[in-house]
C-alpha cells in the first residue's frame, strides 16, 4: 500500500465539496486503507511510532510469532478481545491508543462505567504495562484477568 500523510488528506478533504467526493476518492484510491486491513495498519503505525518491534510484541505477550502475526494482520480472528487488549498493553498503548484497536478490530472500546474496564484503564492511564501487576490489580478487585490465548 501506497501511504500519503493522513493530514494532507485532511487538509485536501476540506476543499471537497459534495460533488467532487468521486473525483477525491479516484485521485486518492490507492493511499485508502483496506477496511480490513485498518486494524493491523494502525497498530503497525503505532508500533512503529513508540519503537517496539512485533516481534517483541510477540514475546512480552508469550505468543509465538506466527499466531500473534496471524491475528495481528487478520489472517485469523480472535473472539477474545483481552487478546487484543493484550496486544496493546504489550505495545506499551495509551488508553485512547487502545480503545481505537479494538474499534478497529471489531471489539467495543474501553468502558469506563464497566468496573473491569476501569481498571485496566487505570493502568493504562499510569502506563503500567507488566501483565503480572494488572492481572494482581484486576484479581484484587474480584475480576478476571488478562486472558492471554495460546494458539
Amino acid at each position: 500500500m501506497l501511504q500519503k500523510p493522513t493530514d494532507d488528506m485532511e487538509k485536501a478533504l476540506k476543499e471537497v465539496g459534495p460533488g467532487q467526493i468521486d473525483s477525491y476518492l479516484k485521485t486518492n484510491s490507492q493511499f485508502m486503507v483496506d477496511e480490513n486491513r485498518a486494524f493491523y495498519f494502525y497498530m503497525k503505525d503505532v508500533l512503529k511510532r513508540k519503537g517496539i518491534m512485533h516481534k517483541d510484541l510477540y514475546i512480552r505477550m508469550n505468543v509465538s510469532e506466527k499466531y500473534g502475526g496471524q491475528i495481528l494482520t487478520m489472517e485469523k480472528h480472535t473472539p477474545n478481545r483481552d487478546f487484543i487488549i493484550s496486544f496493546c498493553i504489550a505495545g506499551h498503548f495509551d488508553w485512547n491508543e487502545t480503545g481505537r484497536a479494538l474499534k478497529l478490530y471489531g471489539f467495543n472500546e474501553l468502558y469506563a462505567k464497566d468496573p473491569r474496564d476501569a481498571v485496566i484503564m487505570v493502568a493504562l492511564n499510569n502506563r503500567m504495562y507488566d501483565f503480572d501487576a494488572i492481572d494482581e490489580m484486576l484479581i484484587q478487585k474480584g475480576f478476571d484477568p488478562i486472558s492471554r490465548e495460546s494458539e
